[in-house]
């Protein structure tokens, strides 16, 4: 019974939606009340809540009105994965991506100082739950974007980490231009603001991030052909600082040494090619260290 109340809600609603005659209000009303059906958690799936997003997105409404309506359907969205079992992570789906993409476009144009940064925090939530796919990067991308003051850049930060394998295995079609514009905005790992709280007051899933090992993939990116001369001196900016020390040198070391790195870039030209880099960039410290690293692997470096 209440699913078949639900599909009725749902046909109602895309087609007030497409139809662009409810005023906006109205909407935004209708899409509050029903946080108290919990209509994803009755149907056990968030698919038609990014549904309602890119129906938002592509309504005649002005943009700040879609803002404000898909802000209420990332919230259910955000009661539907806070709510799942840890053990049994829902299942994400890659075409859920462009509308959490087309939504954090809205979120960086119209958030406010004095708003509930909650929409924000719940869409990266959503992500760090999503595959790896190329589809990511210019996700991650707006995550990580400098544009806008309330950063949650642990939380995107973390995603990076956890999608590292990928960064190397599936990134042949992309430009140039995007990898470059990505490590821009990836800048200094050690720069970051604490989360914003999720609505129920909890924290995004990343009290745990550590920039660290964030500089570890940024080393690893040195070793590659494909990201090395995307690199920026200000990637490395505290990781030098921290590096200037012996014990930041031994953290940073043992953390390269427990790492498990892709077979093809565990080769004396590619690490060569690393430190030349890491040197032109004056990142001396952080060259050391992968100096020392290669010794350790038993690789011949000169």
């Amino acid at each position: 019974m209440l699913q078949t109340a639900i599909e009725l809600f749902h046909q109602q609603l895309l087609a007030s939606i497409r139809e662009g005659n409810t005023n906006q209000c109205t909407l935004t009303l209708v899409l509050s009340a029903s946080i108290h059906l919990d209509p994803f958690q009755a149907l056990g799936t968030g698919t038609w809540g990014f549904l309602w997003i890119t129906e938002i997105l592509n309504s005649r409404y002005t943009e700040d009105e879609r803002y404000r309506m898909a802000s209420h359907v990332v919230q259910l969205l955000g009661n539907h994965f806070s709510s799942a079992d840890p053990e049994h992570p829902l299942d994400v789906q890659p075409t859920w991506i462009p509308p959490l993409v087309g939504f954090l476009l809205l979120y960086e144009r119209f958030y406010t100082p004095g708003s509930p940064p909650y929409p924000r925090s719940i869409t990266l939530h959503i992500i760090s739950t999503i595959p790896f796919g190329t589809a990511l990067l210019p996700l991650l991308t707006l995550a990580l974007s400098p544009a806008h003051p309330l950063q949650s850049r642990s939380s995107t930060l973390k995603v990076f980490h956890r999608t590292m394998s990928g960064w190397f295995s599936q990134m042949g079609n992309v430009l140039d231009g995007d990898l470059e514009k990505f490590l821009q905005a990836v800048g200094d790992p050690f720069q970051f603001t604490p989360d914003p709280p999720l609505q129920d007051g909890q924290l995004a899933d990343a009290a745990d991030y550590d920039p660290m090992m964030v500089v570890v993939i940024l080393i690893e990116f040195a070793l590659s052909d494909l990201w090395r001369n995307h690199l920026r001196d200000s990637n490395f900016t505290s990781c030098e600082k921290t590096m200037s020390t012996e014990e930041g040198r031994r953290t940073v070391h043992e953390l390269m040494v427990a790492h498990v790195w892709p077979d093809a870039l565990r080769t004396p030209p590619n690490v060569v090619a690393a430190i030349a880099r890491l040197e032109e960039l004056q990142c001396s410290n952080t060259a050391r260290v992968v100096r020392a690293w290669a010794q350790t692997a038993g690789l011949s470096v000169g």
